[in-house]
């Protein structure tokens, strides 16, 4: 029997390389070793505000690309989180049993909230619960998360504990697993900080889908130093990070790498990790554009994974409604 994995991706923001690179090649590569659960987590999305039309697109763009990336409806299921209700219902039953100070220690709601912590919406404080709920309730054995994350499926596994010394054995405990594949990708204006889909400035990020002439304008303007050797140096994280781009994208070890760039320049290699980015995104990018040419393929792929997913989130959840008393 293979091992359950549920991932979940939020539909908000623009999907980039360090996303592609650091998980969804590794949720594609899972495909052959565990039964697969992948979500989008649109009801994660509305903790803060969202223009309904913007969530509504960036949903199918998600969708559409990791279908262009790898991921198989055959062998995984993929749907939208808010067409499963039965996560909805869970998180009520949870935040039931989650102790007010486990959810206060939670680091992500600090970051978040920042100084507005009394202008926030419930929900931001409350996600962990949702997403304890979506782990939890496809019997999940196994979560592929960053170590920004881990502490999410570590409230997950001791609110199934909780529950289970209550009411006996229902809950399966998750545990986390942080892929040690790929590479960190760190912001192209600041890469002291990692790429993230919620900064907003122009020049962070390659997005997957960024216009070869995006790609090369992005590249050229990427922070780097004042010293000229094109070296692997952790020290000198404005080049390593470019580096460990080229490296991820090309396949190359480091010592054919910096031998490649010898003697050269910041700006041949930039043009050169340029080229070798555009042409490994080529065949997601062409594989989205014939994905979404028919509107409608995408969404019977996400009706189809919702149907499948439903019983077996049902089983669960009527599994805990017994356990307490409901119905």
């Amino acid at each position: 029997m293979k091992k359950r994995v549920f991932s979940g991706i939020q539909p908000t923001g623009d999907i980039h390389i360090g996303n592609y690179l650091g998980a969804i090649k590794y949720w594609v590569a899972m495909q052959e070793n565990y039964d697969n659960i992948f979500c989008i987590v649109d009801l994660h999305a509305v903790t803060v505000p969202q223009d309904p039309k913007i969530l509504h697109r960036k949903i199918r763009e998600v969708s559409g690309l990791l279908l262009a990336a790898g991921i198989d409806p055959k062998r995984s299921i993929l749907f939208i989180q808010s067409h499963v209700c039965a996560h909805s219902e869970l998180a009520w039953l949870l935040n039931c049993f989650i102790p007010m100070g486990w959810m206060q220690r939670m680091t992500q709601f600090k970051e978040k909230s920042g100084t507005q912590k009394e202008q926030v919406s419930v929900g931001l404080f409350d996600y962990p619960a949702l997403m304890a709920a979506d782990i939890l309730i496809y019997d999940t054995q196994v979560v592929p998360v960053g170590e920004d994350q881990k502490q999410h499926v570590e409230l997950a596994r001791d609110t199934a504990q909780r529950f289970n010394s209550i009411y006996g054995e229902t809950f399966t405990l998750p545990e986390p697993l942080i892929p040690n594949v790929g590479a960190r990708i760190m912001g192209l204006d600041d890469p002291t900080k990692k790429m993230s889909k919620s900064e907003t400035g122009t020049n962070h990020a390659i997005n997957l889908l960024d216009t070869p002439e995006i790609i090369r304008a992005k590249f050229a303007r990427a922070t780097t130093d004042s010293l000229r050797e094109i070296r692997f140096d952790e020290k000198r994280p404005g080049i390593y990070n470019l580096l460990t781009i080229y490296q991820t994208f090309s396949g190359r070890s480091k010592e054919e790498i910096e031998a490649q760039f010898e003697g050269k320049g910041y700006g041949d290699f930039k043009k050169a990790l340029a080229e070798v980015v555009i042409e490994g995104l080529r065949p997601l990018q062409e594989r989205y554009k014939e994905l979404t040419a028919d509107p409608t393929r995408i969404d019977a792929i996400l009706a189809e994974g919702a149907e499948r997913a439903r019983p077996l989130a049902a089983k669960t959840l009527e599994r805990v409604q017994k356990k307490i008393g409901l119905g």
